[in-house]
């Protein structure tokens, strides 16, 4: 089986520190009006007061002289109508060696699975399932061999019973990925992006979904991150359309992106623009550091002392100043760490990256830390490590202490939620370890949309009858 996966080295290069030239346009000024005498009280004048001394803050911020972690947030403590999101990624590969089928989900703890991932036609714009037999075909206990018709089994049945159980659990179908977005080269052409549309919302209905979650990385030009823009409008209206036939209110199919944080990537995207279309972005806020870096790094930083580096941080701050609301930006936290051998620390030169649970250099959170290693966790960064002085080996992924620190951030941040990657890599719940429970028990109530159980347009009987076995 090949892997596939979505994580993105090349994203997390040389970028560059937040600079205003990015942030929106100011508005024109207006034309003057009559002057009129103006009393102002002193909540008006606290307010003014303080909004001045978060913006000098900030501006003394960017040239680097104070960290980020200084300045709050204006507005900051808006919180979401509800709760907090988690979403998970469950990727259709992790049947096979990881033996991670949905009834391993943890759905208890999440508000959204995004189901990794659908490919699309590189010349026609069709989006299509990249695993029929994961997805559709393969049959789990219950499921019956000699049921007439044409009915639908794999992960998509299987994960519209916990829909069933769990009101409150979405699933929405991720296109792309890092493997796929090479086919995304079409998205220039109108031809190219109503066939994408046509066909993503017809695996809506076809396979029981609640929505798309868009993962294309990455635009690199300015055509391509206009039409960007347009393909998520065109999605929107596709899927407003599509719970019209149905009877359903605006809004019942969601809509998503995942979304660059490294720079070079961030400020390409028309973030304002895209953000009409869409219900919340989830930021890959990881791969700060790899095996493309000359030093051991951080890899999910926090905070960053160099303005110039990474970090959850920055990338909320650049989304926020393109005018995107905190309630929905969803922060992104690998499941995984990234491994720097032969090296004595972490900002020390490493040779090799080592083995891994998978492939070379990245370790399943379960696996972590290895015996012999000692974890090391700075709150002031909003980091942790494992080192292992005898193999000198360090390895960059968040522990429990760190996760609940970003839970914190987002709390107090008033945004939307956190995001996994990936759902398999992480520990059995019993063992206490758990990064899902951890992040959740932080948030306390989760944000309530009700699913969806009805698709009578379906091309599979047993899903337009409601799945009765």
């Amino acid at each position: 089986m090949e892997y596939k996966s979505s994580l993105t080295p090349l994203d997390q290069k040389a970028d560059s520190p937040v600079s205003f030239e990015h942030t929106p346009a100011p508005h024109p000024i207006p034309p003057a009006a009559p002057k009129r005498q103006v009393t102002l009280s002193l909540p008006v004048i606290f307010s003014i007061v303080l909004a001045s001394v978060a913006a000098a803050l900030y501006f003394i911020s960017s040239a680097g002289y104070l960290p980020s972690s200084f300045i709050p947030f204006v507005g900051s403590k808006d919180k979401m109508d509800g709760g907090k999101r988690m979403v998970g990624y469950f990727v259709n590969w992790g049947i096979y060696a990881r033996q991670f089928p949905p009834q391993k989900i943890p759905e208890q703890h999440l508000t959204h699975i995004n189901y990794a991932f659908a490919n699309v036609n590189r010349d026609t714009g069709e989006v299509v399932l990249s695993d029929p037999w994961a997805d559709t075909d393969i049959h789990y206990d219950g499921d019956r061999w000699d049921e007439p018709g044409t009915n639908l089994y794999g992960c998509f049945k299987a994960i519209y019973k916990l829909k069933q159980k769990n009101r409150n659990l979405k699933i929405l179908l991720s296109i792309g990925g890092w493997t796929y977005s090479p086919n995304f080269a079409g998205i220039v052409h109108g031809h190219w992006r109503a066939n994408f549309v046509k066909s993503a919302v017809k695996l809506v209905e076809d396979v029981g979904l609640d929505g798309l979650d868009i993962d294309y990385e990455y635009p690199k030009t300015a055509d391509e991150a206009n039409s960007y823009v347009g393909l998520l409008a065109e999605l929107r209206r596709g899927l407003e359309a599509l719970g019209h036939s149905k009877g359903r209110q605006p809004g019942q199919y969601q809509l998503t992106v995942a979304a660059p944080c490294g720079m070079d990537n961030m400020k390409i995207l028309r973030a304002k623009d895209m953000d009409a279309s869409i219900d919340f972005w989830n930021l890959m806020a990881y791969d700060f550091a790899g095996s493309w870096d000359a030093v051991a790094g951080h890899q999910a930083n926090l905070y960053a002392d160099n303005p110039e580096a990474n970090s959850v941080d920055k990338a909320v701050r650049f989304y926020t100043l393109q005018g995107i609301h905190p309630s929905k930006l969803v922060v992104g936290m690998p499941v995984y760490g990234r491994a720097f051998a032969n090296t004595n620390g972490i900002g020390q030169p490493y040779n090799g990256v080592g083995e891994g649970s998978w492939e070379a250099g990245m370790w399943d959170y379960k696996d972590l830390p290895q015996p012999g290693a000692q974890v090391i966790n700075d709150p002031r960064l909003g980091a942790s490590y494992s080192y292992d002085p005898q193999k000198r080996l360090l390895i960059s992924y968040d522990t429990q202490p760190i996760v609940t620190q970003k839970a914190r951030y987002i709390n107090d941040h008033g945004l939307g939620g956190a995001m996994f990657w990936e759902l398999d890599a992480d520990k059995p719940e019993e063992t206490g370890g758990n990064l899902f429970r951890t992040v959740r028990e932080q948030f306390g109530r989760l944000e309530y949309h009700q699913n969806e159980l009805g698709y009578p347009h379906s091309k599979y009987d047993n899903l337009r009858h409601g799945m009765q076995h």
